[in-house]
């Protein structure tokens, strides 16, 4: 009856390991609020390009959580020079276009269309 019990628990331990250590599935799109317009990161787009390996983001220099501060303030000269954050890729001689020059024609910054009354 011991034995019996026992297996159960374990079981059931394992079981319950098994179910936590799932993977979530990753937000399409991110939405970080920035003074000059909102940025809408893609990461299905990013993931793709990356062929879905997930380490070349995560954890760093982005951590695995889609309520983590992004951490790339302005000016992002200093973050690019680091190679922190987006600065990461988006940087002279980067994998991806570097952010000068493209901070208001919608590459990045995007502001919401005024509504009228």
């Amino acid at each position: 009856m011991r034995n019996t019990l026992g297996y159960v628990l374990f079981f059931t331990l394992l079981g319950l390991t098994a179910s936590l250590a799932q993977q979530k599935t990753p937000p399409t799109k991110l939405v970080f609020p920035a003074k000059n317009g909102n940025i809408t990161f893609d990461h299905t787009a990013h993931a793709k390009r990356e062929k879905n390996d997930c380490k070349v983001c995560h954890p760093s220099p982005f951590a695995q959580d889609a309520k983590a501060p992004l951490k790339f303030r302005p000016p992002h000269k200093s973050d690019e020079d680091a190679k922190s954050s987006c600065g990461s890729c988006h940087r002279a001689g980067g994998s991806a276009f570097e952010t000068k020059g493209n901070c208001a024609n919608g590459k990045c910054h995007v502001r919401a269309a005024a509504t009228k009354k």
